[in-house]
């Protein structure tokens, strides 16, 4: 059964940081990546990072969110700088098979699996 499990959310002042994980169990995935959801507003993309490590970002991060991964323990990270009250969202890992181009890693029909997400406050 595949499953993504994420952690490392939680409240922290602006221009706090924090880092989330997530680990994928039974299965491997080309690309995983990190979403976002605040109330009211449609989840969008923040960043992926496919099997050979290249990334891609939001160009709204201007450099403030930083993804990696370790394949040998099929985990990805997001390291959030500088957190601003507007990063405040629900933060999900998502993973697909394929190796995703620049336009399809922004799009959420391209991942099959997603985790449960991690609530990401930040306090002004």
């Amino acid at each position: 059964q595949v499953q993504l499990v994420e952690s490392g959310g939680g409240l922290v002042q602006a221009g706090g940081s924090l880092r989330l994980s997530c680990v994928a169990s039974g299965s491997t995935f080309n690309t995983m990546g990190w979403f976002r959801q605040a109330p009211g507003k449609e989840r969008e993309f923040q960043s992926s990072v496919n099997w050979g490590g290249v990334t891609y970002y939001a160009d709204s991060l201007k450099g403030r969110f930083t993804i990696s991964r370790d394949n040998a323990k099929n985990t990805v990270y997001l390291q959030m700088n500088s957190l601003k009250p507007e990063d405040t969202a629900i933060y999900y890992c998502a993973a697909s098979y394929g190796i995703l181009s620049t336009k399809n890693s922004r799009d959420t029909n391209a991942y099959s699996s997603w985790g449960q997400g991690t609530q990401v406050t930040v306090s002004s």
